[in-house]
């Protein structure tokens, strides 16, 4: 059985720091890596606040950046209150430990529910909307199964495999993981099992402000949460074409399990995990083909994963590259996306200096970033 999350380590944001985390990380064009970034280059969110405008004109933005407002990180504070939940930092005590491995971990997550569900070990069960009756059954068997074995079970809350999963674990503990904010459920008839799960020994968890409703493109964020956060994940039934996949890629991309059930080579349900298993996913016929797997991993340590720490020295110290490098790195790059050592092979130019010109072109809306620290140049629309 694994360890039930008893060790939870890390340091408590004061009150001011998390209202400056907030509104950095809902300032425009400031995702998870470019927060890293600018914590790791300015010193503090406050100072990377400051910076901001400088920052993004030195990258060739068009326009001033947005940047959210202290009222507004209050405002969102409270509304989180009213709701009885919370914004837990990627340093504190209460953030999933296994998501803190990834790259491009949310600084900030919005949680509500119980928080010891957050630090203990979790497994993922996703799979299709339109379920089958046997696939909705199996998937509720594994859920039961590894939530007595001591696993929190996570999923995104959809319909078909991913309810029948989150309803089988009520009991032992089990994570939603929302693609718009914590008061924007999806699909809206699951709001009573939302409920059910925080008021149980259960979680909600999402990156997105309070109020987002979730568009197309938020569920594969959505998705690596799931990875992220599940030391495996078990992909019940998926088409060849679903988001269940994605989450599959996205976690074999993090280095975590990734298994799949057989299915009917007739049900177009059943193509995408048949798909899976040619491509090495675990076969999974049973519980404890997922138990047995997962049972080395849960006793890892988890805690002492990279986190977004706030330097006390005040960063931003470092002499701003000149246009020449800058055009350097901007002809360097193009559409197809490119490991940053390649960057600072090819250009010769010191890595601080590569790294400042990319937070640059990114603040300015010029650069992509993917998985895998990859980037590539916004293409001028």
């Amino acid at each position: 059985m694994p360890d039930g999350g008893a060790r939870r380590t890390g340091i408590a944001l004061t009150e001011r720091q998390r209202i400056a985390w907030l509104r950095l990380i809902r300032s425009d064009n400031v995702g998870p890596a470019t927060f890293r970034d600018l914590i790791n280059h300015c010193g503090s969110a406050e100072n990377a606040l400051a910076m901001l405008p400088e920052l993004s004109a030195r990258g060739g933005a068009t326009r001033a950046i947005r940047i959210a407002t202290a009222e507004e990180a209050e405002r969102e504070l409270e509304t989180a209150r009213r709701q009885g939940a919370r914004f837990v930092g990627i340093g504190e005590p209460d953030y999933p430990p296994a998501l803190r491995q990834i790259d491009g971990a949310p600084p900030l997550l919005a949680v509500k529910g119980n928080l010891s569900a957050a630090t203990r070990p979790s497994v993922g069960i996703v799979g299709s909307r339109n379920a089958s009756i046997a696939g909705a059954k199996f998937a509720a068997m594994v859920a039961r199964d590894c939530g007595r074995a001591g696993y929190v079970v996570t999923s995104g809350l959809a319909r078909g495999i991913d309810t029948a999963a989150h309803r089988a674990s009520l009991e032992t503990g089990t994570i939603a993981v929302l693609a718009g904010g914590l008061d924007q459920p999806y699909p809206p008839e699951n709001l009573p099992l939302l409920d059910e799960i925080t008021d149980g020994p259960g979680l909600a968890v999402s990156e997105m402000p309070f109020g987002w409703e979730p568009r197309a493109r938020d569920f594969p964020r959505r998705n690596r949460l799931i990875a992220g956060i599940s030391l495996g994940t078990v992909v019940v039934e998926a088409a060849e074409r679903s988001g269940s996949l994605i989450t599959a890629r996205i976690a074999a991309d993090f280095g975590r399990l990734v298994f799949a059930v057989p299915g009917s080579p007739l049900d177009p349900r059943c193509h995408g995990t048949n798909g899976l298993l040619k491509q090495g996913a675990i076969v999974t016929t049973g519980s404890s083909d997922v138990i047995e797997a997962l049972a080395p991993l849960s006793r890892l340590d988890l805690f002492s994963g990279p986190v977004v720490e706030e330097p006390e020295k005040t960063g931003g110290n470092m002499l701003p590259p000149d246009d020449d490098d800058r055009a350097t790195i901007a002809s360097a790059l193009g559409p197809t996306p490119v490991e940053v050592d390649d960057i600072i092979r090819h250009t010769g130019l010191p890595p601080p200096s590569v790294y400042l010109i990319l937070l640059e072109l990114d603040l300015a809306g010029r650069l992509h970033r993917h998985v895998g620290g990859l980037v590539s140049l916004a293409m001028e629309k």
